[in-house]
């Protein structure tokens, strides 16, 4: 079991960056798989970005890849997102979570992360 808290959230113009962070509690965060989702008032939960338990295999959804990037230190027990080129349709809550790596993990299924933290408010305004 893991517990997950996120921070970095804010507000920033469009074009600018952010940086998120999850701290993970628990001696098992290395045999996690971790992925970042985000929901938006009205719509549903997506995954953003995924990475495996030794950070060695990242997947990104294609609406923002080569803008986010996703790491991890297993050392410190922490998950990050950088946040670049940040446009209005970006603002979500974004929560880190993790799962035991079922097959096709990398599809970044909500249904597939069992740990999730209590979300970080983002806020892109143009």
């Amino acid at each position: 079991q893991v517990q997950l808290v996120e921070s970095g959230g804010g507000s920033v113009q469009a074009g600018g960056s952010l940086r998120l962070s999850c701290a993970a509690s628990g001696d098992t965060y290395s045999t996690y798989c971790m992925g970042w989702f985000r929901q938006a008032p009205g719509k549903e939960r997506e995954g953003v970005a995924g990475i495996s338990t030794g950070g060695m295999i990242t997947y990104y959804a294609d609406s923002v890849r080569g803008r986010f990037t996703i790491s991890r230190d297993n050392a410190k027990n922490t998950l990050d997102l950088q946040l670049n080129s940040l446009k209005p349709e970006d603002t979500a809550v974004y929560y880190c979570a993790a799962t035991s790596c079922p097959r096709q993990w990398w599809l970044l299924l909500h249904r597939d992360f069992a740990y999730w933290g209590q979300g970080t408010q983002v806020t892109v305004s143009s």
